[in-house]
């Protein structure tokens, strides 16, 4: 497999990626930028966002309209995102249209037109996604929960931006913002499927090589987490939310397999510890787990639950013990064995996909800057025992970095320290 992965850094330091499946009729192509909100300034937050948004407003070739019918024409499924720490865009085609496909993605990150009054336009748009989730409270308590723990620092600041920061996004900070950040050596295209290496490379430097390289070197500063104990009163909700986090393995730490490992078997499916014992023996809930956010340098623990606010507590309480006990037991052969199983089979099943091997390939570059075979995913995988779990869950979950958050109607609702302890 490693045979059919090929990698080439043009002079003005673009990276093309591609996995070749020449089985498949269809392939994805994809521009991935080594930007996101964590390198917006404060006063610029949300304007990665912003910019992925506008250039889909037209270009120097295509107006909006043109963008949405060559996109229908191609039949393909066009996706764009924006992290804390890239930005993406990918297209998923027939094998015959890969270069219109590339062309079409190409044109919308390299020539955005920022027309001012398209930007105005979509600034709206953006101040409506805010109040929508304001209006989310599940999405409502992240933010206020991540900027609470990871204070005065941009992973902790909204990727959509703020009513205050968005309606500053004229044409002259898009354009300067968008030059800086998308600059050749930033950007990352990746493709997999029925596709050949040497032709998206000419296509990529055809594109890329006037594109100009101006100077962007954002300071990346490595974030302290908090370990806030945050409860929001928000009366005209039925449910009460809670998230319980510390820190944990960064996306590039040797332990990142463990720590999946152990999220899975705490909170990460209906056979998982936390779902059992809160919502099938006690029906305290209908959406419960956990998860983990990892970046560059940092990850994030955390468990989730929505709940009656009257019931909050014994949620929390009931969380709290499964953590107690990953932390000084080792979990049992046969449940880490379902964990390997559940890890290696989501790996194996996203080999058949080429939007998953082609969004792997640019995430794997970005992040590791290289790439990393399944069978060596897996191999690292099968190698954690039970010990390593516990060892993992004793370093990470201690009582003064455990942190909990909470929205809901909940008038008299206390949390102290002592309540989550280890």
């Amino acid at each position: 497999m490693r045979d059919q992965v090929r990698k080439t850094r043009l002079e003005n330091g673009l990276t093309v990626i591609t996995e070749r499946m020449p089985w498949l009729r269809s392939a994805t192509v994809g521009i991935w930028v080594r930007r996101g909100s964590r390198h917006e300034p404060a006063e610029l937050n949300g304007i990665c966002h912003f910019i992925e948004h506008a250039v889909f407003k037209g270009t120097l070739r295509r107006t909006a309209l043109d963008i949405a019918i060559e996109t229908d024409r191609l039949g393909g499924h066009l996706d764009a995102y924006t992290m804390h720490e890239l930005t993406g865009f990918s297209l998923k085609v027939v094998d015959t249209a890969i270069e219109q496909a590339f062309d079409l993605l190409s044109d919308i990150v390299a020539r955005p037109r920022f027309a001012p009054e398209d930007l105005a336009i979509e600034q709206r748009v953006i101040l409506e996604e805010i109040k929508m989730v304001e209006d989310t409270p599940e999405e409502l308590l992240a933010e206020l929960f991540n900027d609470a723990f990871f204070p005065q620092h941009p992973l902790g600041r909204p990727i959509e931006g703020t009513p205050a920061t968005v309606p500053t996004f004229d044409r002259e900070r898009t354009l300067y913002f968008h030059r800086r950040s998308y600059a050749p050596r930033n950007i990352v295209v990746a493709a997999a499927g029925n596709i050949e290496h040497e032709r998206l490379v000419e296509l990529a430097a055809q594109v890329f090589s006037a594109v100009p390289s101006e100077d962007d070197a954002p300071s990346v500063e490595r974030p302290t987490p908090a370990a806030p104990i945050l409860i929001e009163r928000k009366r005209d909700l039925e449910q009460a939310h809670m998230i319980l986090a510390a820190p944990w393995p960064s996306a590039r730490s040797e332990e990142r397999f463990a720590a999946n490992l152990l999220i899975s078997i705490l909170g990460g499916g209906t056979s998982s510890r936390l779902w059992q014992t809160i919502r099938e023996e006690r029906g305290l809930a209908y959406s419960v787990g956990a998860a983990t956010s990892a970046f560059s340098d940092v990850g994030v623990f955390q468990v989730y639950a929505g709940t009656s606010p009257d019931q909050l507590g014994e949620v929390l309480d009931l969380s709290m013990r499964e953590l107690r006990r990953i932390a000084r037991e080792p979990v049992s052969d046969e449940e880490l064995r379902l964990a390997k199983d559940q890890a290696i089979s989501s790996i194996l099943l996203g080999l058949e996909s080429s939007s998953m091997r082609a969004g792997t390939l640019a995430r794997q570059e970005i992040i590791h800057g290289r790439y990393i075979p399944p069978e060596e995913t897996i191999e690292l995988i099968e190698r954690v025992t039970p010990e390593d779990l516990r060892d993992l869950a004793r370093t990470y979950l201690q009582t003064e970095r455990m942190a909990f958050g909470a929205l809901g109607d909940l008038n008299g609702f206390r949390v102290d320290r002592a309540r989550l302890e280890i």
